[in-house]
């Protein structure tokens, strides 16, 4: 007979249980809805209160309160990104190992990200306690630093909590013998930074960088680490900075458009909106030789002018497009390779989350930068359009023989509507000089959002509490990487490696043709080992310093580095758009990576061509802005 004190017990057990799966998600939902309502106020107050009704008035404590709860419901994401292991990292030597070593590596990688935010955590904490002593005051609210200064402590406390427990969890399996030989491991290979050994800022920078991406540590944490490890090792620097600098790199209004078109990508997504996009495309060119092919193609590029992710386009539209063509003959794994590698375009079409990236870290136009990748990402549905037809026509994979009413049709296209007016309230919003990126964006998300519950009814009360989540955490790894890169890229400007590097490239050759050549094979290597966003934060300072004195415009730059990257969303080992499309198809990765190989030789074509003839990139920008 069960006791009430058992009962007691179970009912703790139940909270805690509670606690731990949904802590932060309260939290994350209501400043998810607060920036991105605040910041469609922003816009709607500009152009109904002060130019219709003549109100006079400024938004700009608004704009700073969007600035803080995207800051805070950031920090806040990471936690649970942590507690699924979903941060991005370069798996190539822990693919490799047997599952003993692969355990052992576990270890090793929660380990020093546990010392990291345990270290921020206490430096952060010092920070907002200055603030309580020492006051400031932000410049349009005046409130105290303290409160945004906050999240910091919360933030990386909370880290380091969910990394703890992942870590007591990882020790059981990996058992405490090989738990202290990682230790061990840990120890030796941190040697230099615990020891200050007199190796320099560089060394200590790059070395420590090398090794923890090697080790599978996550690329955020590796670049952070790494500037721990230098500024620690440094005689006139002081580790503390790297306190208020994982704010102030978030402290942007631009970097906020990354996490508004993730979301709106959700939104819409979960929203039901790649269904009517499918129909659509369906009915264009359905009939045709190859039309379900063509079809997939032209619905990612649809998706890709809304969501701004290859990962996402492939998750909304592969898992509705690969069943269709399967259903109608295709071999399921060329469906899969098609999807992943027309999910690419996700990236090149605007909006394009490391076009933002580029264009922060680069001071290039975003709004140029958008414009310059309309044409790259249609030729590149193109080229994988005349493949698809060239594969089907050999192969016999026919479009449907049904003929289709006018109503029908009608029908389709009235029903897709909501789904093409999003691009028109982007790219119109932004070229039409009504809006900036970021407040485009954010009309987009609040758009998906309300469409998704009231019209297509695909978010309901059921899921809207898990897809407002699933916003916050997919677009957090990407803000967190940005975050955490910045005293990185404080460490290289002080220390003048991209020019550096820059006069090395330059005197191995001044030929403009064989170092963009070069840089072109150097970027499809990356690519390949390396997700997108990263390899952007890492390389645009490097790299774009480079391409300007070879007098590469600094927007067809951007392109050819997007175009690059592009493609490595479907490249092993790292191709994450292969990832999701085996997920969704349950093919293996490997058969779905050798069906593309010819889709990714025609990508790598078009790239020569966007390298070598800049119209391409830049007839846009320069006639339309």
């Amino acid at each position: 007979m069960t006791t009430p004190a058992q009962i007691s017990d179970a009912g703790k057990h139940s909270l805690l249980r509670l606690l731990d799966e949904n802590f932060e998600k309260p939290f994350l939902v209501i400043a998810l809805l607060l920036s991105i309502s605040l910041i469609t106020y922003q816009v709607l107050f500009r152009y109904i209160a002060t130019d219709l009704l003549g109100m006079a008035g400024s938004t700009a404590e608004v704009e700073e309160l969007a600035i803080y709860s995207f800051i805070w419901l950031s920090y806040l994401s990471i936690p649970l990104a942590i507690k699924n292991r979903s941060n991005i990292r370069i798996t190539i030597l822990f693919d490799a190992l047997p599952p003993r070593w692969r355990n052992i590596l576990w270890v090793i990688d929660e380990g020093v990200f546990l010392v990291f935010a345990v270290v921020l955590a206490w430096l952060c904490a010092r920070l907002s306690g200055m603030q309580l002593r020492f006051p400031q005051y932000t410049p349009a609210n005046g409130m105290s630093y303290f409160w945004p200064y906050l999240v910091l402590p919360i933030g990386f406390g909370l880290m380091a909590l969910r990394l703890l427990q992942n870590l007591i969890r990882q020790v059981r399996i990996t058992g405490f013998r090989d738990s202290l030989i990682a230790v061990a491991m840990g120890v030796t290979l941190s040697a230099p930074i615990w020891g200050q050994w007199d190796i320099g800022i560089i060394a200590a920078l790059a070395g420590t960088m090398f090794l923890c991406l090697l080790l599978g540590v996550p690329i955020a944490v590796a670049l952070a680490f790494s500037a721990m490890a230098a500024l620690y090792n440094s005689e006139f620097l002081n580790v503390s900075t790297m306190a208020p600098t994982s704010f102030a790199a978030l402290d942007s209004f631009t970097i906020m458009a990354i996490f508004f078109f993730v979301a709106a990508g959700v939104f819409m997504g979960c929203g039901g909106i790649s269904r009517q996009l499918v129909d659509l495309a369906d009915l264009m060119v359905g009939r045709r030789i190859g039309g379900m092919a063509m079809a997939t193609v032209i619905t990612c590029m649809f998706f890709a002018a809304i969501c701004g992710s290859g990962p996402a386009t492939v998750a909304a539209i592969g898992a509705i497009t690969i069943p269709a063509m399967v259903e109608r003959g295709y071999d399921k794994r060329f469906a899969a390779a098609l999807v992943a590698a027309a999910g690419s375009i996700g990236v090149m079409i605007p909006p394009s989350n490391p076009m933002v990236v580029y264009g922060v870290l680069a001071k290039a136009s975003i709004g140029k930068l958008f414009m310059g990748g309309i044409i790259p990402g249609v030729l590149t549905g193109a080229v994988l359009m005349g493949y698809s037809y060239w594969l089907s026509r050999r192969n016999g994979w026919r479009g449907t023989a049904e003929k289709v009413s006018f109503s029908r049709k009608m029908k389709v296209i009235w029903e897709a509507k909501w789904a093409l007016l999003v691009p028109v309230i982007i790219l119109g919003g932004i070229y039409g000089g009504y809006m900036t990126p970021t407040e485009a964006a954010a009309i987009s998300a609040m758009y998906g959002l309300l469409v998704g519950m009231f019209v297509y009814r695909g978010i309901n009360r059921h899921n809207f509490f898990s897809v407002c989540v699933e916003c916050c955490t997919t677009s957090a790894v990407i803000i967190f990487l940005i975050a955490m890169a910045s005293s990185f890229g404080y460490l290289l400007a002080l220390e003048q490696v991209p020019e550096s590097i820059a006069k090395f490239i330059l005197s191995l050759s001044g030929n403009r043709v064989i170092v963009l050549l070069c840089i072109n094979i150097f970027l499809l290597i990356v690519g390949a080992l390396m997700e997108p966003a990263a390899a952007t934060i890492i390389l645009t300072p490097i790299l774009a310093p480079v391409a300007v004195k070879l007098g590469v415009d600094v927007v067809h730059f951007g392109i050819i580095m997007t175009v690059n990257l592009a493609i490595g969303f479907v490249t092993p080992p790292v191709g994450s758009n292969l990832f999701v499309a085996s997920a969704t198809s349950g093919l293996r990765l490997e058969d779905i990576a050798r069906a593309a190989l010819p889709m990714i030789a025609g990508m790598i074509l078009l790239l020569m061509a966007i390298t070598y003839i800049p119209a391409i990139s830049l007839i846009l920008p320069n006639t339309m802005m």
